[in-house]
């Protein structure tokens, strides 16, 4: 399973960005690593273009079978995160969750897979159900599996 690289919508939200969103995310990462954020993960993908590792604080959600679910849901922009497309270029990537690094594999989920992990995700976490109710793109959900270092 790989990834469809979901087209952006024609509508939603204002994409979070700017010096603002960076420091939010850098002082996130200081929780997750410090012990305090435990339903968020650090994500490090490669960035498709400069090839440089990019750090992004994300929610996570249990997969089953030891994975973990992530939404790349902008807070309901019309396009997807940066991320998302780093994981599209090069989905083997490292994870930092609960005091350990993990390489992991990404693949996004799609049909009744992916309807079924929806559902337990926006019952988890309404706020995701809102953030899809303000866009039309169907917000992606992609599968972290952990992979032989």
């Amino acid at each position: 399973m790989g990834f469809d690289t979901t087209r952006k919508g024609t509508h939603g939200a204002r994409q979070p960005r700017g010096a603002l969103l960076k420091w939010a995310n850098r002082m996130t990462i200081k929780r997750i690593r410090g012990g305090k954020a435990g339903e968020m993960l650090v994500l490090t993908t490669v960035g498709r273009k400069s090839g440089a590792a990019r750090e992004t604080p994300v929610r996570s959600f249990p997969g089953g079978d030891g994975t973990w679910l992530v939404v790349a849901s902008a807070n309901g922009a019309a396009g997807n995160p940066a991320w998302y497309y780093n994981l599209a270029a090069n989905p083997d990537v490292t994870i930092e969750i609960g005091g350990r690094k993990v390489p992991v594999t990404a693949a996004q989920l799609s049909g009744a897979e992916r309807d079924q992990a929806w559902q337990k995700i926006s019952e988890a976490a309404p706020r995701f159900a809102g953030y899809q109710r303000k866009t039309d793109r169907e917000m992606p959900v992609i599968r972290l599996t952990e992979r032989a270092a």
